[in-house]
């Protein structure tokens, strides 16, 4: 499964996961990088929301 198709089958646009992870996996610890898979990814919006 391609991460666009993976992306896909989430529900979410794979343009704005594509455009969203390399800027936030900078800084991500690499024993948890599963949280940034597409089936596990929250958009930097709802995540904000989520917290507020």
């Amino acid at each position: 499964m391609t991460i666009i198709q993976g992306a896909k089958l989430s529900g979410d646009d794979p343009e704005a996961y594509l455009a969203d992870i390399p800027a936030r996996i900078v800084d991500h610890k690499i024993n948890r990088l599963d949280e940034r898979l597409p089936w596990n990814w929250v958009s930097q919006s709802k995540e904000a929301k989520a917290v507020a």
